[in-house]
């Protein structure tokens, strides 16, 4: 492996990211337009009257508890205000840095940042690193991506004259498979993983750590399938294109759990573990904490602060194990700690 270089900035920003292992075990909880949708819909069948409040009530609360127990989390300033300041001091802060969704009226799913923050800005909020997320068919039109391309190129410039970590979330899609858990989409996923991963390690991009699907719906893989549900892929074609996924980078990439149960969630590490991928941790999400959402619809503030405590934290508490025992320190892929070159820069004012 050829060693590289990273600016102390970045370094340390991800240092505190990081758990002991040089591990990132952290949390996601910045979604917007679709937590209020959960939240209102736990409302309903709880029978109570939903307010945008119950939204930003659940946020904090999950900051507040979860961050004692994982390395950084991921908030939007929208719905997570309070969830920025209840976090543990201890703890990284990741902030979303581009539009929630996009615009169905336009094709090509095009990504679009936040109009009133930059980089520098959301530094001097606190961040540690920002995230952007960027949905990408490696197939798609050539001027789609071209966009798509030179957006990621213009926002890696931008990460290196701010000297911050950026996180580029990946999902991929295939407007002609509107149904991403189908057996149509589960066929094409590999693919479309493996290749978006390969395009976003060009170093053109500057791109500090890929926030990946797995690639295969594990829905289909042999062993974890549902009763009646004919498996899509052996667990050997499995374990290959996990294998695959990780010979396409050259840099850090973690997991995100994309809505999946927690118990879905541990099996695609613990498999990934397996299948000797060198990933760097997770952004975990839903698996962490959607229960949680009824929980508070139903029992309020003191029965969520006990749910967290509980099943939350005993969430967090095994992927932590599954993550010590098979997920590798981001700063492997610079070399090691005891070889990594870390440089100071000059920062842009």
């Amino acid at each position: 492996m050829v060693k590289k270089r990273i600016s102390r900035g970045k370094f340390n920003k991800l240092q505190k990211l990081s758990n002991d292992h040089g591990i990132i075990a952290a949390l996601a909880i910045d979604q917007r337009g679709s937590m209020k949708k959960m939240m209102e819909a736990a409302a309903q069948q709880a029978g109570k009257k939903y307010n945008i409040e119950m939204v930003y009530e659940f946020k904090e609360l999950v900051s507040q508890v979860l961050t004692n127990h994982v390395s950084g989390i991921l908030l939007d300033e929208e719905l997570g205000f309070k969830g920025i300041k209840s976090k543990a001091k201890q703890t990284g802060l990741i902030l979303s840095y581009e539009k929630t969704g996009y615009d169905v009226k336009t094709v090509g799913r095009f990504p679009e940042l936040l109009p009133n923050e930059s980089l520098h800005r959301l530094l001097n909020k606190g961040a540690d690193a920002a995230k952007v997320l960027v949905y990408y068919n490696p197939n798609d039109k050539a001027e789609i991506n071209d966009v798509k391309h030179a957006f990621l190129e213009r926002l890696g410039a931008e990460g290196l004259a701010a000297d911050i970590p950026l996180f580029v979330e990946i999902v991929t899609y295939d407007d002609a498979i509107p149904d991403t858990k189908s057996v149509a989409f589960a066929k094409e996923k590999p693919q479309l993983v493996i290749d978006s991963m390969r395009e976003f390690s060009k170093e053109k991009y500057h791109i500090d750590v890929i926030k990946t699907e797995v690639p295969v719906n594990f829905d289909y893989v042999e062993g974890y399938t549902a009763d009646g549900v004919a498996p899509l892929y052996t667990k050997e074609e499995a374990a290959k294109y996990f294998a695959s996924a990780n010979k396409a980078v050259d840099r850090p990439f973690i997991y995100l759990s994309a809505g999946v149960s927690a118990e879905t969630f541990r099996n695609e590490l613990t498999f990934a573990g397996e299948s000797h991928t060198k990933y760097n941790g997770i952004l975990g999400g839903r698996a962490t904490w959607l229960q949680g959402v009824q929980v508070y619809a139903q029992k309020g503030r003191d029965g969520l602060i006990e749910w967290l405590n509980t099943q939350g934290k005993q969430n967090i508490t095994e992927l932590n194990d599954i993550l010590n025992e098979g997920a590798t320190p981001w700063y492997d892929w610079y070399g090691g700690l005891d070889n990594i070159e870390v440089f100071d820069k000059d920062i842009m004012k």
